[in-house]
């Protein structure tokens, strides 16, 4: 029997290894702003821009251009996945329901949302740990509206900060070029 301190470190190693086996974006779950499950691989062979988000921040009218890029690609492969988070500062709401009920009232958002979750730390989702690893820590987010690119192959491309708006040329360059690729 292990003893509780090497226990413990055993837990920690399998946890911080977790994210270095899964081979892509696709073999990750998540739970929808509605309590449904929201597994990624419903997105496979898709382009996504993973997107955590805030209702209360500065950054919050970038809803308004999540929805517009949505709305530009779907129809190519194309989702905006929205993962709200107080993290920083607590600028989310307490509920899931709050949530959502502010991002359809103020910004008409038809894009999936998942649940609240963390985004950075020891309580991170599974997803931002696993794009920590891929893509070091200069690309975790330091703020609310930090965007990750996942390709059709479920592999992150490009990470862009908060204060990149969704329809800038980078991100938009980056979402086309990510469309032409060969579905995988």
């Amino acid at each position: 029997m292990l003893k509780p301190a090497y226990a413990v470190a055993a837990a920690i190693a399998l946890v911080a290894a977790a994210p270095a086996a899964v081979k892509s974006a696709y073999d990750f779950r998540m739970t929808a702003i509605d309590g449904k499950p929201l597994p990624l691989a419903k997105y496979k062979g898709q382009v996504m821009l993973v997107v955590n988000t805030a209702s209360m921040c500065g950054f919050t009218p970038q809803y308004e251009g999540l929805q517009k890029v949505h709305e530009t690609y779907s129809a190519k492969g194309f989702t905006v996945l929205g993962v709200p988070s107080g993290d920083f500062k607590g600028q989310e709401y307490g509920s899931n329901k709050e949530i959502a009920d502010f991002c359809e009232s103020k910004f008409g958002i038809r894009f999936p949302m998942a649940e609240k979750a963390h985004v950075v730390g020891d309580a991170a989702a599974p997803f931002y740990r696993w794009a920590k690893a891929r893509l070091g820590d200069e690309n975790v987010p330091k703020w609310n509206f930090h965007k990750y690119l996942v390709g059709r192959d479920g592999q992150l491309i490009a990470a862009f900060g908060s204060k990149t708006k969704p329809d800038a040329p980078e991100v938009t360059a980056a979402i086309e070029k990510a469309l032409a690729a060969t579905r995988g």
